[in-house]
């Protein structure tokens, strides 16, 4: 046997060895998480009942597109998941159904049962959701939030470099909002949660605001269901609007009279707009002048908005170097690109 026909021999059993090991994806296996499924069931879901548009036939792409983001969400929930069970931070079933039962409150059974219709999902998968989401909450809330400090040459040194922030015009108001709309698009919240015509964009926000009603946090709910792009990852919180923003139109005259005969932390009804609706929150009014650092509420800004910034940062690294320490197949994305080229 010569060299070259060696080599040809090899060649022959490394593609042979190569092809054994190139195993069909199991089924119903959209990802593997470390050695945990994600199943497509659970994907198609999901998608259906946040993403699809009853009555309307979404392209292929548009709809693999959307497919790809529902999965790297539960992708990104098991890893987070897997870490809390190493952590003992799982979270209870007493906390699952009290959180349940806080959900229900506002509702008839009746009302309940149609909400869960709409959405396509039953008692049991609602139930799965709050255990996820309160595992992730709390397992945040121990390696990332409780962990974060605020020195106060820290607030005095961005008072020093933001002076003139503090120096108001005009009188302001802070404020915080919760959007629904009925526009039937990608929303990026902690939930992927998005009404998709203007039938479930009334339920939604009327559900909000019940939650909101019966004491929930303003700044959770907007993170998790809010679908304003810009806002909902700070909590809603929109900043400081000047007296003069909410000029110009009778509406915008209305909404300014509405916004300040509202007290701080006071919470407005529904507000309807072009296939919107949004609550409206008053953290705080400011009169016109320079505040000063030993103002407590100048302070107490600073700080929360210092704390806000670095807890979405390490929340960000946090989430990435948890996704690189796990061990990831994403069948569903390897199918995407295999396809891809191929005629249909």
């Amino acid at each position: 046997m010569n060299l070259r026909q060696f080599s040809v021999i090899l060649a022959l059993a490394a593609a042979i060895f190569l092809a054994g090991c190139h195993k069909a994806p199991p089924a119903n296996v959209a990802a593997m998480v470390n050695d945990r499924p994600v199943t497509y069931d659970e994907v198609d879901r999901i998608y259906k009942s946040q993403l699809a548009t009853p009555g309307e036939r979404s392209s292929e792409d548009l709809m693999q597109i959307q497919r790809l983001e529902v999965l790297r969400t539960l992708i990104e929930n098991e890893i987070m998941r897997q870490r809390a069970e190493k952590l003992n931070l799982l979270a209870t079933d007493s906390e699952v159904e009290a959180k349940f039962n806080e959900l229900k409150a506002p509702y008839t059974q009746e009302e309940f049962q149609k909400q869960l219709d709409a959405r396509k999902m039953t008692v049991p998968q609602v139930k799965e959701q709050l255990m996820r989401d309160l595992t992730v909450q709390k397992l945040i809330n121990k390696e990332v939030t409780a962990k974060i400090a605020i020195a106060d040459k820290e607030i005095s040194d961005y008072y020093e470099a933001n002076r003139a922030a503090f120096n108001r015009a005009e009188p302001t108001v802070h404020l915080a909002q919760i959007l629904v709309t009925a526009v039937p698009e990608p929303v990026r919240n902690l939930k992927n949660d998005k009404a998709q015509n203007d039938q479930q964009a009334k339920q939604k926000v009327a559900a909000i605001l019940a939650q909101l009603r019966q004491g929930a946090d303003f700044s959770m709910l907007a993170e998790n269901y809010s679908e304003d792009a810009n806002s909902a990852p700070n909590g809603g919180d929109l900043g400081y609007l000047p007296l003069s923003a909410f000029g110009g139109s009778s509406n915008s005259d209305q909404l300014r009279k509405m916004v300040w005969s509202m007290q701080p932390g006071q919470i407005s009804d529904v507000l309807v707009g072009d296939r919107s609706y949004r609550i409206l929150r008053v953290i705080s009014k400011e009169p016109a002048g320079q505040r000063e650092l030993n103002d407590p509420r100048v302070q107490q800004t600073i700080r929360s908005g210092l704390l806000s910034r670095k807890d979405q940062l390490l929340r960000n690294a946090y989430y990435e170097v948890a996704r690189n320490e796990a061990k990831v197949v994403n069948y569903l994305a390897m199918s995407v690109v295999e396809s891809s080229g191929k005629s249909k």
